[in-house]
């Protein structure tokens, strides 16, 4: 079983949130899931994702790989190495 980290869509139409799972790779975007392991509200602009990285690093661990969009927050959050997308690294004065 292929194990990913993924978004899962919920909310009111045109006032989504979502929930950070881990699901297996064949089943749909809202399927079921294995674990729930954070929520992400993208109108809040502050402190819009809640995670628990004990959680997530352990499946990590497991193997499983996050989406390209999960892999940004975790990022964000510096639970994985790597700027978030959008910001660039400083360039080395010479």
């Amino acid at each position: 079983m292929a194990v990913v980290i993924r978004l899962a869509r919920g909310g009111a139409k045109k006032a989504a949130f979502f929930r950070v799972v881990v699901a297996d790779s064949r089943v749909r975007r809202d399927g079921r899931i294995v674990e729930q392991v954070g929520t992400f509200n993208p109108r809040l602009v502050e402190a819009g994702a809640t995670l628990v990285v004990e959680r997530i690093r352990h499946w990590l661990d497991q193997g499983a790989q996050p989406s390209a969009a999960v892999k940004s927050l975790l990022r964000k959050a510096k639970i994985v190495a790597g700027t978030p997308r959008g910001e660039a690294e400083a360039a080395p004065a010479e």
